[in-house]
C-alpha cells in the first residue's frame, strides 16, 4: 500500500481492518532514518480503525524481525519485532503545531497518517541497548577482538591509580 493516509469520515461507525505488509516502506523509513536494521521476516500489520467522535480509535498488531547490531560486540544479530497498538488519535490542540499530529483536518476531512503511526510503533518496540545477549562480552578496544570467541593478548588498562582503593569495593 503506498498511500499510508486514511480519511477517517470515509470508513463507517464500526470501523475498517487493514492488513499491510510493505517491504519497501520499512526499507525506506530505516534509510531516512539512519537506523541501522535489516529487515529478516517481512513486517506484518492488522490494524483496525474506527472513527469516533473527535478523532480515530487505532487498535492492531505490528509482526516481524530484523537484524541489529549488538551494541558490545557489533556482531548482526536477529530480534523479533512485536508491538501491540490501541491509541486513540484526535486533532491537535489549540497551540499546538498541527504538523506533528497523525491525524489532520484537510478540507473538511479526518486524515489518519498510519504510516507515522506505524513507524513509531516500530521504533518503539526496538531496544535500547540491543545486545545479542545478556552475557555478552563485547569487543577489544584495542585490537577488536571479540571476547564472545576468544581473549587476545592486549595488555589491560588498570585505570588511573589514584581510584584503586575503589576497585575493591563491594555494594550492598
Amino acid at each position: 500500500m503506498k498511500n499510508w493516509k486514511i480519511t477517517v469520515n470515509d470508513l463507517p461507525a464500526e470501523g475498517r481492518d487493514f492488513s499491510f505488509t510493505d517491504p519497501e516502506f520499512w526499507a525506506e523509513r530505516l534509510v531516512a532514518h539512519h537506523v541501522d536494521a535489516k529487515p529478516v521476516q517481512e513486517v506484518q500489520t492488522e490494524i483496525s480503525v474506527q472513527p469516533q467522535s473527535g478523532g480515530a480509535l487505532v487498535r492492531g498488531t505490528l509482526r516481524g524481525s530484523v537484524q541489529l547490531r549488538c551494541d558490545r560486540c557489533a556482531e548482526r544479530f536477529e530480534i523479533p519485532v512485536q508491538a501491540s497498538i490501541e491509541l486513540f488519535e484526535t486533532l491537535p490542540k489549540e497551540g499546538e503545531p498541527e504538523e506533528d499530529s497523525r491525524l489532520q483536518l484537510v478540507d473538511d476531512a479526518l486524515v489518519l497518517d498510519l504510516g507515522s503511526l506505524l513507524w513509531e510503533e516500530f521504533v518503539l518496540s526496538l531496544p535500547v541497548k540491543p545486545l545479542c545477549n545478556e552475557q555478552c562480552k563485547g569487543i577489544c578496544p584495542k585490537c577488536g577482538q571479540n571476547f564472545n570467541e576468544g581473549s587476545c593478548d592486549c595488555a589491560r588498562d588498570e585505570g588511573d591509580p589514584r581510584l584503586a582503593v575503589f576497585r575493591d569495593l563491594k555494594l550492598k
